[in-house]
């Protein structure tokens, strides 16, 4: 009963049935106070859509005569983020593109006026609106808390949502002409094949295109027919004419040596009105010398072809020029891999080709060469076919799968939730029909944004900013979090962009949230397939400070198990005795939690009966003395044989050198002990060392995975369903990459493992410098750092802790240095203590940290701040302006001299104005002047190699 209901919503004004949209209202700075800021669903002025807003961001979409976002703004200020309206997703299904939901018409894509928005009319080959709803934000998965968390943590976000039901019209689409929806299918699938065979075998039917005099530049060399010997900015081709009834045209052909760029090998089609060209480039194009692909649309260069890709060409590749109506379609693949659609252009004309040229031509397909050669090289064309029109049963099978497609339902899901300036998207495609469709790709978010910056010139290596949003998925792997989103956000050149100051038209302003390949899935019918979520944070601010903070308060939103920080002990030995005698250490310290490390010889994977009873016995001992236990797993970085592991395309290797496939039977076998492992110990912690890194894999693994196109989404979902499913059992996980969203609480803060192994002074001063540059852009309990109490890589007495005891101010200052910073660090060794007076200087350290546990785990104001450099002072300001005590200065020496000094303060992200109390360590109270611009002058002493601290409260 819910789309015939949702039809008749979309189809009447929405003021109807949702309020009409506040007027924007001056408020309090979301930072300091987000409580007004409430979001709501509501009829757009114009009482055509719907708009989502709190205060902060509104997402307007039009759900009347057609279904588009047709405004994304700031609010705070007022400004824009839309310039242009796309469709609300694409899809390929079966091999064929569909755009979600679009309007048609905008004549400036600079900008939009509200005229020119009332102006603007339905896509009618996009799929069509049927329904729209208000509903609740959704919880993905669940949220286990059995230890301390911020304590005003809401899950799922408080917010709204809004749905969008997409269908098919199977007859419109047939109208539309099946050869627009042959989309992907191999060339010869229901085509007459016009030009096919052995390439070397027809040479009588090329001329040859090489410049006069050049006896050097070859297009046959060592009696190979089609291998080609010229510079790289050479031209070096053949010509032949094409039968009638030409529509599809490919070449399969080998890089080689070739350098060239504009002149890399490919082919051209001479039209009746211009050239199309497409080809490789081996010496890249516009970002930097990796290979790409670039063409020609019969006005200007191409030389971006798939964005920022790079391409491998340790293998050969096959370039496909193909027809739809008046469309011609570039596409690409590799033996193996399916068909990708890189670009399109409308030509006006559905008039066939006259001339294939194939080999290296100038950057418009021509036979001409650049006045300077480049360097020798050699490539080959290898094959060359030519085929006609869909006919027959295949376009009997085709208009079959189109009708089909009515039973197929796409929806578009937003949220948007309180206090936050952030747009949340994603798509789900349900198959109502009697078969299985395919989800080839999909584009889940397309966001034509106001650019970043306007830059006439276009030069190598000179990067163009992307516009002032941060935009991140939940499908994020491979190490840090911008390194992560490279698998899914992507910000690429816009070419209905005319008008932009770039010469070029390459300004990035052009977001599309989408998988670089796949992810290729099964839909059987009566399933539905869930594309990843995109979340896009809108900044109101050029600061870099204000932006990390707010990337901070998104995180806490969004996945709010990050404010889980135990203090754990990596303990050394998983002998009985020494597991012991560190859960009697952590308890008698005041830490809460233990691993069984790396090298400890713990075994996640022994699933015997007697392993995992003694397991139970640690576990319960454990929880006898209020403390928790978990333990180490690599996943990643180790070769398990058998066929069992990751095997990458040509020229590719694995992210750490080897990589088990999850996908495997050994890898399900892996993922079966882990999940049997927490129930039956009652271990509650995973630290999960190299987890799945993106890697891709040619190798064909049914059920699961059928080949390259699949795998890195296969197998990313195995790996983060399991930390899903850890989050929902209370389990705390530990993984040096960004799983965060999916529900692992830690990742590194950024170090690097050598330098554990330096002199404990320098180890001290890179702790404070790594904590002060990971936590820019996300909380301190997000990230992990690390104290090696024994040798760690190296560096023999001068870098090792223990014995514990003869370096007790340097443990001392490792303590104060990460427990000030509110970050925990992995403290490896067999034990926490080894003398009295060293079991007081941890438990000291420990007590401080936990009398101000909440203001230390709040955010780092870094804009009132100052690094380490070991030649002065250095500080982190923890502000939260929720609590009673909203801010607190920590202070090191690193020098060995006592140091007295008036400090300035800007307590601005505190919310202090007029007047605080500060309390020192010591116990001393000052009421001190906070001026109109947040800023405080206090007097500090921090003793040689010390730290003092300052806590900031409402008078």
């Amino acid at each position: 009963m819910l789309l015939p209901l949702l039809s008749l919503l979309a189809l009447q004004d929405p003021s109807a049935v949702l309020p009409p949209e506040p007027s924007p209202s001056p408020g309090p700075d979301w930072l300091l106070d987000a409580a007004p800021f409430e979001a709501g669903l509501y009829a757009s002025p114009d009482g055509r859509g719907v708009v989502l807003s709190n205060g902060l961001v509104r997402r307007e979409v039009r759900v009347v005569d057609g279904a588009a976002t047709v405004a994304l703004e700031r609010l705070a200020p007022r400004a824009a983020v839309l310039r242009s309206v796309r469709p609300e997703a694409r899809l390929v299904l079966d091999g064929s593109e569909y755009a979600v939901g679009g309007l048609v018409g905008q004549r400036n894509h600079a900008f939009l006026t509200p005229e020119m928005q009332a102006q603007l009319r339905p896509d009618p080959r996009a799929l069509q609106l049927v329904g729209w709803e208000q509903v609740p934000v959704e919880e993905p998965f669940g949220w286990g808390r059995p230890r301390h968390h911020r304590e005003d943590s809401s899950w799922p976000p408080a917010g709204i949502g809004l749905r969008l039901d997409f269908a098919f019209d199977a007859e419109a689409l047939l109208e539309d002409g099946l050869e627009q929806r042959s989309g992907l299918m191999d060339s010869d699938q229901g085509r007459a094949a016009l030009l096919e065979g052995d390439f070397a075998t027809s040479q009588a039917d090329w001329t040859v295109l090489t410049p006069p005099d050049a006896l050097e530049i070859q297009f046959e060399g060592e009696g190979k027919w089609g291998e080609l010997h010229a510079p790289a900015n050479a031209h070096c081709a053949a010509e032949r004419a094409l039968p009638d009834g030409v529509a599809v045209v490919e070449v399969t052909l080998d890089a080689g040596t070739d350098r060239g760029a504009s002149w890399g090998p490919g082919l051209a089609l001479v039209l009746s009105d211009r050239t199309l060209k497409f080809n490789l480039r081996p010496a890249g194009g516009g970002y930097d010398g990796s290979p790409r692909f670039g063409g020609f649309d019969g006005s200007r260069e191409l030389d971006r072809l798939g964005g920022r890709e790079k391409v491998s060409i340790d293998a050969p590749w096959t370039l496909r020029l193909r027809r739809s109506g008046t469309r011609w379609h570039y596409e690409v693949r590799q033996a193996g891999s399916p068909w990708r659609t890189l670009h399109a252009v409308d030509v006006g004309s559905d008039a066939p080709p006259r001339l294939l040229r194939v080999g290296k031509l100038d950057p418009s397909g021509e036979a001409r060469s650049y006045a300077e050669p480049g360097e020798e090289g050699r490539s080959r064309i290898l094959d060359v076919r030519a085929f006609g029109e869909l006919e027959g049963p295949a376009l009997e099978e085709l208009a079959s799968r189109v009708r089909d497609l009515e039973q197929v339902r796409v929806s578009v899901h937003h949220e948007l939730y309180d206090g936050l300036p952030c747009v949340v998207k994603w798509l789900t495609v349900h198959n109502g029909s009697a078969r299985t469709i395919v989800v080839d790709r999909f584009t889940s978010e397309i966001l034509a944004a106001v650019e970043g910056e306007s830059r006439v010139e276009t030069r190598e290596g000179v990067a163009i900013r992307t516009p002032n949003v941060w935009v991140e998925t939940d499908y994020a792997t491979g190490g840090a979090n911008e390194n992560g989103q490279r698998w899914s956000v992507h910000w690429r050149t816009d070419p209905l962009f005319d008008t932009q100051v770039n010469y070029l038209r390459q300004t990035p302003c052009l977001l599309e949230c989408e998988p670089s390949v796949g992810p290729a899935q099964d839909v059987a019918p009566g399933e539905t397939f869930r594309s990843f979520r995109s979340f896009v944070l809108v900044h109101d601010s050029e600061d870099r400070a204000r932006n990390g903070l707010a990337r901070c308060r998104m995180y806490r939103t969004i996945a709010p198990w990050v404010t889980e920080n135990p203090l754990m002990m990596h303990v050394r030995f998983a002998d009985e005795e020494s597991v012991r005698r560190a859960i009697d250490q952590c308890a008698e310290v005041g830490f809460e939690m233990v691993i069984l490390t790396f090298g400890s010889g713990f075994n996640i994977e022994d699933d015997s009966p007697e392993y995992l009873a003694r397991m139970r016995g640690y576990a319960d001992y454990a929880r006898s003395k209020g403390v928790e236990i978990g333990g180490y797993s690599l996943l990643s970085s180790r070769s398990v044989g058998g066929g069992n592991d990751v095997v990458s395309p040509p020229g590719e290797r694995p992210t750490h050198g080897s990589c088990p496939a999850l996908t495997s039977p050994w890898g399900q076998e892996y993922y079966r002990k882990l999940y049997r492992f927490f129930p039956e110990t009652g271990f509650s912690l995973l630290e999960h060392d190299g987890p799945y890194p993106g890697d891709f894999d040619i190798t064909a693994r049914p059920p699961l995975q059928k080949g390259y196109e699949d795998s890195q989404w296969a197998q990313f979902w195995i790996a983060a369903d399991h930390y899903r499913w850890c989050r929902e059992q209370g389990i705390y996980t530990n993984t040096p990459d960004w799983y965060h969203l999916n529900g692992s609480t830690k990742s590194a803060m950024g170090y690097r493992e050598v330098n554990w192994s330096l002199p404990r002074a320098d180890q001290v001063l890179h702790t404070r410098q790594n904590i002060f540059d990971g936590t820019w852009t996300k909380t301190p309990t997000m990230g992990w750092m690390f104290v090696p109490l024994t040798q760690y890589h190296g560096g023999g007495a001068a870098a090792t802790v223990e014995p514990l005891h003869e370096h007790r101010d340097h443990y001392r200052r490792m303590l104060s240095s990460n427990l000030g910073a509110g970050v925990q660090a992995c403290y490896r060794g067999p034990r926490l203590f080894d003398t009295p007076e060293t079991q007081a200087v941890v438990a000291r350290e420990v007590a401080w940290f936990k009398a101000h546990r909440a203001i230390l785990e709040a955010d780092i104001d870094h804009g009132a701040s100052r690094r380490a450099d070991g030649r002065d002072l250095d500080w982190m300001l923890h502000v939260d302006p929720k609590l009673d005590t909203p801010g607190m200065l920590v202070v090191w020496n690193p020098m060995e001299r006592p140091v007295e000094r008036r400090l300035e303060l800007d307590l601005t992200y505190t919310g202090l104005r007029g007047s605080c109390v500060a309390a020192s360590e010591g116990g001393e109270r000052t009421e001190l002047t906070v001026d109109e611009r947040g800023r405080v002058v206090l007097m500090i002493e921090v003793p040689a190699g010390g730290r003092t601290s300052v806590v900031f409260h409402r008078p």
